[in-house]
């Protein structure tokens, strides 16, 4: 709650009447030692959606325990059975979640909306010689009708884990990387922190006054859309109530937005744009590659405009200072030459500048992976420096 510029918050997990008094008297309570800042406060009424748009979210599945427990062992067990260097797993997991979102406010605004979400994942080891590596495979969708089947993502995950085994290492150099589409996406969320609010009117982002700037080639386009159907991050409004729109956030390489909460906003003498809680659903596309026809570049094509060079399938660590645009992970994927995958890699490093990588994309995929917030394909990077051995 926000009082005379002050804040005050509390929470509860009990819906009882008495409960919910109570955390609202603790939230005003609250507010009376907090310092007055001018920037809180509610997001401005003409900008609240005050009605809800259905958006096609909500499909419960009801299901046994015992149905549950069978699906996530015929996922296993597919896994288990795929191959005989298979030694171990840790699980199949099955977990399908339904809810409902409300949210007022004294600007007279009342909205809500249910929705679902259910997901099937399986993680197994598999050994050779002495090494072992673990890998995994998932699904997530609104509607449980259209996961993938347990044999499927145990197949995957079996797939996945076996391509892993006898790891070779790099020497260190500079080569072309392609990020796999299931991993581009955190390159797409560095770029988000880095166009964040909280991070601008800090000035601690090295997107500092980029409005307008040309970020990426003339060919990457990124649009927001929230209110495709049944879609993961679909919302008809944002955290604070703000209705949610169509953006452009990059038209032709140039940054057409930033992503503003009411406080960030204020912060800059700007105007929220409905990101308080997230991005919604953003469509990443390469003009050259769609404008070429339909079958545009997927994996296989994607692998061959790579040549010679690294696939990275896997990232680790937090080696991404969003001030300075310095990029350092660890990393682990694959050898490729000629455009055919060669051999694994593992124990290495990938390292660069967003800045510069962001410059340097060659192509994005269409081999769009939609398991989040963000549709993306396979990103290509004309060179990063890659430590190994």
């Amino acid at each position: 709650m926000y009082q005379a510029g002050r804040k005050g918050s509390a929470s509860t997990a009990d819906l009882s009447e008495k409960a919910l008094t109570q955390a609202v008297e603790a939230a005003v309570n609250i507010a009376k030692y907090t310092s007055v800042d001018d920037c809180s406060g509610l997001a401005d009424k003409a900008l609240l959606a005050m009605e809800t748009q259905d958006l096609d979210l909500y499909h419960p599945k009801s299901l046994t325990t015992e149905e549950a427990i069978e699906i996530a062992k015929e996922c296993e067990h597919s896994a288990l059975d795929s191959d005989k260097r298979i030694t171990n797993s840790d699980g199949a997991n099955l977990d399908c979640f339904s809810g409902f979102k409300v949210y007022g406010n004294s600007h007279g605004q009342l909205v809500g909306y249910p929705s679902s979400r259910h997901s099937l994942s399986c993680v197994v080891i598999a050994g050779s010689d002495d090494q072992m590596q673990r890998d995994y495979a998932y699904d997530v969708n609104r509607d449980f009708s259209l996961l993938d089947s347990g044999v499927t993502i145990g197949q995957k995950a079996a797939s996945e884990v076996i391509s892993r085994l006898n790891p070779q290492k790099l020497s260190t150099m500079k080569v072309p990387v392609l990020f796999r589409a299931d991993i581009a996406n955190t390159i797409w969320g560095h770029f988000i922190a880095a166009i964040s609010g909280g991070n601008l009117y800090r000035k601690s982002s090295f997107l500092m006054d980029a409005l307008g700037n040309d970020i990426f080639p003339n060919f990457i386009s990124i649009q927001e859309r929230p209110h495709i159907l049944k879609a993961l991050a679909s919302s008809a409004f944002d955290s604070e109530g703000v209705l949610t729109q169509d953006r452009d956030i990059i038209s032709a390489g140039a940054l057409q937005t930033y992503l503003l909460t009411s406080y960030s906003a204020r912060k800059l003498g700007l105007t929220t744009t409905g990101h308080a809680g997230g991005i919604h659903n953003w469509q990443v596309t390469d003009n050259n590659i769609i404008s070429k026809g339909s079958q545009g570049a997927d994996f296989d094509t994607m692998l061959k405009t790579l040549g010679t060079g690294l696939l990275v399938t896997e990232l680790m660590g937090q080696g991404v200072n969003i001030v300075n645009g310095d990029y350092s992970r660890g990393a682990a994927g694959f050898w490729v030459e000629n455009g055919e995958i060669s051999y694994p890699v593992s124990e290495i490093t990938i390292a660069g500048n967003l800045d510069k990588m962001f410059k340097g994309i060659v192509a994005v995929g269409t081999d769009f992976d939609k398991h989040g917030s963000i549709s993306t394909g396979s990103i290509l990077i004309d060179e990063m420096q890659v430590a190994g051995q």
